[in-house]
């Protein structure tokens, strides 16, 4: 292992260094390197890189997760009822008869059918809302296209989604790549985001990639003792943010997509301002704690010992973490694992939460009302339209699709452009992300996204209007 020039370490020192480097590989051979090149390379390449497909720009796993959804697209009914249905029978039968099959904590049918009362109703609520949907009963204010029928075809695309990515996720995790890119930007992301290192990589995931997927990706981290129960909760509410293709969309339905560039280029610089200031506030800083997953503990060590090059260090560390990367055997049986968990605890959940939400976007005033004060906020910043802006800025915490569906009339350009930037920087949605977080072992309630989403929005709005009125001209 290579040391830094004109360095003289003390006999404390370099025991310390002794003890650091025990059990990392410090000469490793061609396949020990290939074994860390082969298996990242891939996972960036699926996660990370933008590629042309049909017209659009999208990710590798995007092409993939779609593809997936042309087979569950025309059975979306039929598979969300059956999903749904199983994890309600199942998790009543588990955690109130507690039966033998489910009662080793350990053990995989515990893991998906032993939950608390609270989710054991939403589970129920949820298959409730999917009979409606499956048989046509029940009032048309859960059955319409605008709340549980939008909700189940969503599930369609998302369990394609969740397909993938329980497959591919494992290349990002485990054969090194997030521990090499954390040892080399800690020094610029602990300062920033008061986050570690290796959080680079789930970030850019994360941001260019799918938001439900980003979620998933930095739960799993959590659960395994890479991220303490703050910094999880900060990057799946700051940065699982919607996947490239989706931006244009709304940019599209706003009808501001001639000045995409613009467009996405105000939402990277207010999505990082404003994640500098959230981190610093109440309650991502100071409610959550800097401790790890129970069960697990800490496992992240980004560090570099005294004397020893940065690059050398990531580089032991990613080869060393790709040796006890899973086999092609073990990473199917991981992949099927994580994706029965994802099937039978978030898609129950996300249906029924997402549904209600929905529901309250859509029959009642709650959002006009609740959005009356950005009204005031909008005029006081100069918006024009102010007053049919409003809703837009707080009925996005129900799905993000809703603000450009409601402000795609606004007559001023400028204000759809903000709006349009507003609804992708929030990124917390109760139809998919909001109920995904809720559902993991994140310690987040449903408050707390309330009130994250809104600091969000009240920071978000003063920046998205200031670098608008600077770069744009309407």
């Amino acid at each position: 292992m290579s040391k830094e020039k004109n360095i003289v370490l003390t006999e404390e020192q370099e025991a310390a260094n002794r003890e650091a480097m025990q059990g990392l590989i410090e000469n490793p051979t061609r396949n020990q390197i290939l074994r860390f090149i082969i298996p990242s390379a891939i996972g960036v390449f699926i996660f990370l890189c933008p590629i042309w497909a049909d017209g659009n720009m999208t990710i590798p796993l995007g092409v993939i997760s779609n593809w997936l959804a042309g087979f569950t697209g025309a059975a979306a009914k039929q598979l969300v009822f059956t999903v749904v249905s199983i994890s309600c029978v199942m998790s009543l039968i588990c955690t109130l008869g507690k039966p033998g099959f489910a009662r080793n904590e350990d053990g995989l049918m515990h893991s998906l059918f032993v939950t608390t009362p609270v989710f054991l109703v939403i589970r129920c609520l949820g298959c409730v809302v999917a009979s409606m949907l499956m048989f046509g009963i029940g009032p048309e204010w859960i059955r319409s296209a605008d709340t549980g029928g939008t909700m189940q075809s969503l599930m369609g695309t998302l369990i394609a989604w969740f397909f993938a990515a329980s497959f591919l996720i494992p290349l990002l995790l485990e054969y090194g790549i997030m521990d090499y890119v954390g040892t080399l930007v800690r020094g610029a992301l602990r300062p920033l985001f008061r986050l570690p290192g290796r959080a680079a990589v789930d970030l850019l995931a994360s941001w260019i990639g799918n938001c439900n997927v980003g979620v998933v990706l930095t739960s799993t981290q959590y659960e395994e003792g890479y991220y303490t129960a703050r910094e999880s909760v900060l990057i799946a509410s700051c940065f699982s943010a919607v996947s490239l293709p989706f931006c244009l969309v709304v940019a599209a339905m706003l009808k501001v997509d001639q000045y995409f560039l613009q467009f996405y280029g105000i939402l990277c610089l207010v999505g990082v301002l404003s994640v500098v200031i959230m981190c610093r506030i109440w309650p991502l800083n100071g409610k959550y704690k800097d401790e790890y997953y129970a069960p697990v503990g800490q496992k992240i060590n980004e560090i570099e010992p005294k004397g020893i090059k940065k690059t050398h260090w990531a580089f032991a560390q990613a080869v060393t973490k790709a040796q006890s990367g899973p086999s092609f055997a073990e990473l199917m049986k991981k992949g099927i694992s994580m994706f029965l968990n994802i099937l039978f605890t978030l898609v129950p959940v996300t249906m029924c939460v997402g549904t209600f939400a929905l529901i309250l976007s859509t029959y009642t005033p709650v959002f006009d009302w609740i959005g009356t004060p950005f009204r005031y906020y909008f005029q006081l910043l100069g918006v024009p339209e102010a007053a049919a802006a409003a809703p837009g800025a707080v009925v996005g915490f129900a799905d993000q699709f809703i603000p450009c569906i409601i402000c795609a009339k606004i007559a001023s350009v400028k204000t759809r452009f903000i709006i349009g930037i507003l609804s992708l920087v929030q990124i917390i949605y109760m139809s998919e992300v909001g109920s995904i977080m809720i559902a993991s072992k994140m310690p987040v309630n449903i408050l707390d996204l309330i009130i994250i989403f809104l600091e969000k929005t009240i920071i978000a709005i003063p920046l998205i209007v200031l670098f608008t009125n600077l770069f744009m001209n309407f």
